[in-house]
């Protein structure tokens, strides 16, 4: 669409993925934040934002709502709507938005173009669609190919039938811009240079460079504040440009309000109205952030102390309205809340990146207590399995308390539906990648809550823990391998109570990988032999996390992550085990 409606120059190099300007979006292939930009067609403006697609990040997506008048459900021709497609087109239902159907992808040699444009309108009958949003338009789309059409029959030679079906069919903003101004603030941006800037668009009246506003919030909670409009943008492609004014309906981002926060109103200076802003779901998933007390602190990051963290962790939550942070009285610990271990495990590696350097624990739910019962949030998982996976994927959900709902054949696939408590999916991806060979394709979303299922084993396997501080040799890990897998190779630096690798049994085991051969003046045939290492096994952040028992902590530093027992003394620990054994077990 940017190519099409002239943003880029004929001749200029223009990436792929040209909206997800994040390293992090770049490197794993997500839309972390959304993002405004426009084009222009027939004389006509036309703004877009880009959202995530994530059900981890739906915050992002519920926010930005307020800005826009209709959407694009954007499906593939061969998945099909996926679970996090029923949440962003439910919210946006809920609003009355019209929607504009894209099957994308329908020149992929596995499409499955009929069955896909049932499964929208089954999607939108589950979601009790009126009757003009079951009747809302449908295109035909190749992506890569820069081409849409009106039947999936007619390949199509550009975008031209998307650009009509939007400007005839979503309804363009309302608004008096003689009325007075009134704008909600749906996102943050920040600036080292100029501090915050809000974004949002226009209700209504229109609002001038080094005009005097106020800022006010709906819910009362903050006094009403004057300032002024410094600096005005609007969003011109991939650019914003400087304006002196905007009027009503148009996005634009704005500088100049110091401690201006999402969900608030910037109002005429005589008239302050302010606007109510849409309903963030609550987070489902907890994890306790804290200063990094492991023998190894302090050597690799450059922000360490409580101090700042916590000032890291609440300007995340200015610009992350899904996000809720709790300080631990007495202690130098957070609780961060956030929709799944995708979310928070986002802001533990932007945290990592930029030099911070502290401990988290593993994740738990947020239980609610409806109808004096205690509940728990479930996921609806949708998996894309080979069938000779299927009764594998099968028996590890059922073990997981997950509820099969649905089994469908797809091109020689199968598609398999669950519903599974939150807890039970901790750890569960990369059993699910072993078994499906690399081959699955996992997708979840959160489905509600429900009564308590029961206590459930989330992890079958042990850990192996260095047994001293010091440096791992080869000596030692060769007969540490023996145990089990490895996560450390020879060098790396251990204390006593890290773990250093998984045990195929349930239970820990103490190993010493800086064991060295003791030297003497005896030879032995075939005794100073290379000794054979099996290559340690690289541990990302999500398989630490997925990884993490009860009692295990993960050390995150620019340079390193560690696991460790929050308990590192072995012998302490060891009675604390003991303490905590039901009596007469054995």
């Amino acid at each position: 669409m940017l190519k099409q409606s002239g943003v880029f120059r004929e001749n200029q190099d223009v990436r792929e993925r040209v909206m997800d300007s994040g390293d992090l979006e770049r490197e794993r292939g997500i839309t972390i934040l959304a993002k405004n930009t426009s084009v222009r067609c027939d004389g006509v403006k036309i703004n877009i934002v880009d959202t995530p697609g994530h059900a981890d990040f739906g915050g992002e997506v519920e926010r930005i709502l307020k800005m826009v008048n209709g959407v694009l459900l954007l499906v593939d021709a061969a998945e099909g709507p996926m679970p996090q497609t029923r949440f962003v087109l439910g919210r946006a239902m809920e609003l009355g938005h019209r929607v504009i159907v894209v099957v994308n992808k329908v020149d992929r040699a596995d499409a499955r173009v009929t069955e896909v444009v049932d499964e929208i309108l089954e999607l939108l009958l589950e979601l009790d669609a009126t009757d003009e949003q079951l009747d809302s338009p449908m295109l035909f789309c190749s992506a890569r190919r820069g081409v849409a059409s009106y039947s999936p029959e007619s390949a199509g030679t550009d975008l031209k039938p998307l650009f009509n079906t939007i400007i005839e069919y979503i309804p363009p903003p309302g608004g008096d811009d003689r009325a007075p101004l009134q704008m909600l603030v749906s996102s943050i941006d920040y600036n080292e240079y100029v501090g915050r800037i809000a974004i949002g668009r226009i209700e209504r009246g229109t609002i001038r460079q080094n005009q005097e506003i106020v800022v006010c919030d709906f819910h009362g909670e903050r006094p009403v504040k004057r300032a002024k409009a410094v600096n005005i943008y609007e969003f011109e492609g991939l650019s914003r440009a400087p304006v002196t004014s905007a009027g009503a309906g148009g996005i634009i981002a704005l500088s100049g309000i110091a401690d201006i926060t999402i969900g608030d109103t910037v109002c005429d200076a005589a008239r302050a109205e302010p606007l109510p802003f849409v309903k963030i779901s609550a987070p489902t998933m907890e994890m306790t952030f804290s200063v990094n007390d492991s023998p190894l602190a302090g050597r690799e990051g450059k922000y360490v102390t409580t101090r700042n963290i916590r000032d890291r962790l609440t300007r995340e939550t200015l610009r992350d309205v899904s996000l809720r942070v709790s300080e631990i009285p007495g202690s130098d610990s957070f609780n961060v809340a956030g929709r799944g271990e995708m979310h928070l495990g986002i802001l533990i590696e932007t945290m990592r990146r930029e030099g911070y350097e502290f401990q988290v624990s593993p994740p738990r739910v947020l239980n609610v207590e409806l109808d004096g019962k205690l509940c728990e949030p479930i996921e609806r998982v949708v998996l894309d399995v080979p069938e000779s996976a299927v009764g594998a994927v099968i028996e590890k959900l059922g073990a997981r308390r997950g509820e099969l709902t649905e089994m469908l054949p797809m091109n020689g696939r199968m598609r398999v539906q669950f519903r599974v408590p939150a807890r039970g999916l901790f750890g569960y991806r990369g059993e699910f990648l072993s078994d499906t060979r690399g081959e699955g394709v996992m997708a979840s979303v959160f489905d509600g809550y429900e009564p308590y299922k029961g206590e459930l084993n989330r992890r079958a396997s042990g850990s192996l823990i260095a047994h001293e501080a010091g440096e791992a040799v080869a000596y030692g890990l060769y007969g540490a391998q023996e145990r089990g897998q490895l996560f450390i190779s020879p060098g790396a630096r251990v204390y006593a109570g890290m773990v250093v690798g998984a045990s195929p049994k349930s239970g820990d085991i103490t190993v010493n990988v800086c064991k060295r051969k003791q030297l003497t003046n005896m030879r032995a045939a075939g005794s100073d032999d290379a000794l054979r290492l099996v290559p340690p096994k690289g541990m990302s952040l999500e398989q630490c996390l997925e990884f993490l028992a009860d009692d295990e902590l993960l050390e995150v530093t620019p340079e390193s992550l560690r696991l460790r027992k929050r308990v590192l003394d072995h012998t302490a620990r060891a009675r604390a085990a003991h303490a905590a054994r039901p009596r007469g077990a054995n």
